[in-house]
């Protein structure tokens, strides 16, 4: 049986209103250029958004990085953005650093995760999207879903889990590579995940060399060289039959970890995982959101979605996320709600710094 390819692919190309969320003429123009342009090249397509972020997910057989596929996705956002700008959305294009593609859509804005793999009897896949954070956002879940037995009890009493995962550390600033065995090297991976703001997983395979999550890891701010907004991961998880549970890949979310981003990107704040209706950030831009939509493969075939965090499950999840909020909140410019200087360099701080430079700070 030939593989299937999992592809989602994410942009911000304009907000409505300011950072909150998507206008729906948008995803409109998005569903149709697929449908149309990608008739003979995808084998199914979803379109959806988290905030102020367009996601598109599709399924196709022609591999990762395939170019069809990206400029497929890169034109459908400049259709996009096309109609952003007529409706001056706030930030119209603002995830597309180049007018013309260049082959391969990573590097030029957009955020890609994908995965290419043999397609079971059974094919539970997770999307995990996210706004107002970035990559790193990711790791503590991930480390959780795939190495800790106190969330994940598949990882004692299933034998096709119980061998552990390889995860693959991307190092967002020199651009490098780490692979760590758990549980074997767990220790040594936490070296690196703890520091989520330069480290952060771009895959996990299981020891057979099976994919089992994949995740974007590109920061907007480093291929920019200066502010354009945070990069709104998104991550695919596989699950069951040797992989994590659904309910074991969600249980992560139950306890809303602290991530940067938020106002400004400048800012620490609680990940609060929510519904597609509810993925609206608009106090102080947030806090960082996360929806969950599940879908059954077949033959490529994307049954669903299942809005998973539309279960009132998650609803003590969600009201410990506003009380940190309140929390965070009241510190206002103070650390460590607003992040370290060294964090600040690609907001837009530098340049009030450099203003203030005559007061020899």
């Amino acid at each position: 049986m030939s593989k299937i390819t999992f592809s989602v692919i994410k942009a911000d190309i304009g907000g409505f209103v300011g950072h909150s969320s998507v206008h729906p003429d948008l995803l409109k123009v998005a569903e149709k250029y697929l449908g149309e342009k990608g008739k003979d090249l995808l084998i199914d397509f979803k379109v959806s958004h988290v905030g102020d972020d367009i996601n598109l997910i599709m399924t196709h057989k022609k591999g990762v990085d395939c170019e069809e596929v990206h400029k497929l996705a890169w034109d459908t956002f400049l259709e996009c953005t096309r109609l952003a700008r007529e409706y001056k959305l706030y930030g119209a294009g603002q995830d597309l650093l180049s007018d013309s593609f260049s082959g391969n859509i990573k590097g030029m804005g957009p955020g890609v995760a994908e995965m290419e793999f043999e397609e079971r009897p059974s094919e539970p896949v997770i999307v995990f999207m996210a706004d107002k954070t970035e990559p790193g956002a990711w790791n503590l879940p991930l480390y959780k879903m795939f190495a800790d037995p106190f969330n994940t009890i598949g990882l004692i009493i299933d034998p096709k889990m119980h061998d552990g995962f390889i995860f693959e550390v991307m190092d967002t600033v020199e651009n490098k590579l780490m692979k760590f065995s758990s549980p074997e090297e767990i220790y040594d991976l936490l070296v690196f995940l703890g520091a989520f703001n330069r480290y952060a997983v771009k895959a996990v395979y299981n020891k057979k060399g099976e994919p089992a999550a994949a995740s974007s890891t590109q920061r907007m701010n480093l291929m920019a060289g200066r502010y354009v907004g945070k990069d709104d991961p998104v991550m695919i998880v596989r699950c069951q039959n040797g992989f994590p549970a659904v309910g074991e890949a969600l249980e992560p979310f139950a306890n809303p970890h602290l991530v940067s981003g938020w106002m400004r990107g400048s800012h620490f704040g609680p990940l609060m995982p929510v519904s597609l209706q509810d993925a609206t950030p608009t106090r102080f831009d947030g806090p960082p959101r996360v929806v969950a939509l599940g879908f059954q493969l077949s033959n490529g075939k994307l049954i669903g979605p299942q809005d998973f965090f539309a279960d009132k499950g998650f609803d003590r999840a969600r009201q410990k996320a506003l009380e940190i909020a309140d929390y965070m909140r009241s510190h206002g410019p103070f650390e460590p709600h607003r992040l370290p200087l060294d964090e600040m360099e690609y907001t837009t701080l530098p340049r009030v710094m450099e203003k203030l430079s005559q007061k020899n700070l």
